[in-house]
């Protein structure tokens, strides 16, 4: 159906529908024909083709030179990325060793704290054996002088006990003795 329709409207053309000779005002073809080419020779008169061409040709400069600049943005581009991925590359490097630095930096710490700990506790227990030693040994005194105390108190006892007048009276005369031999 379409082709019949299309076949019909090529005969109903303008075309078809002349008449007579062909050179001849009579006919509609001949005078379109004469109208192209006058047009064409107005046109070719007017120089529009060469304008058309200088149109173009300035279009397809200034396109070349857009694209020109655009390569070379894209390369200034490319560069500039470049630079700041091996900017950021050094950052990061840079962020890595401030991050070992500082791990290098608190595990030192850490030994010296448990140093400074261990330190600590072997003072604390030389401090402490140091008080048990003094308090032992102020108490082996203490024990002492109480023992001393009571043997003195026991000898008191037992020598009032045993002495007589006479006894005590040489025990004074011999103790003056001493006393002046060591004055002297």
């Amino acid at each position: 159906m379409k082709k019949l329709s299309i076949l019909l409207a090529l005969l109903a053309s303008p075309a078809m529908a002349a008449s007579g000779p062909f050179f001849s005002l009579q006919n509609t073809n001949f005078v379109v024909l004469v109208a192209f080419i006058a047009f064409v020779a107005l046109l070719v008169y007017m120089k529009v083709p060469a304008k058309l061409t200088g149109m173009l040709d300035a279009r397809a400069a200034t396109i070349k030179s857009d694209l020109d600049e655009a390569r070379s943005l894209r390369e200034e581009a490319k560069s500039i990325l470049a630079s700041y991925e091996r900017r950021q590359k050094e950052v990061q490097e840079q962020a890595d060793r401030i991050v070992a630095q500082a791990r290098d930096e608190a595990m030192a710490a850490a030994e010296q704290a448990k140093a400074d700990l261990k330190a600590s506790i072997a003072r604390r227990m030389a401090a402490a054996t140091d008080q048990i030693a003094s308090a032992e040994a102020n108490a082996i005194r203490q024990v002492r002088e109480q023992a001393v105390s009571v043997a003195i108190a026991a000898a008191g006892d037992v020598l009032a006990k045993q002495m007589t007048a006479d006894a005590a009276s040489a025990s004074i005369d011999d103790a003056i003795a001493q006393v002046e031999a060591r004055l002297h």
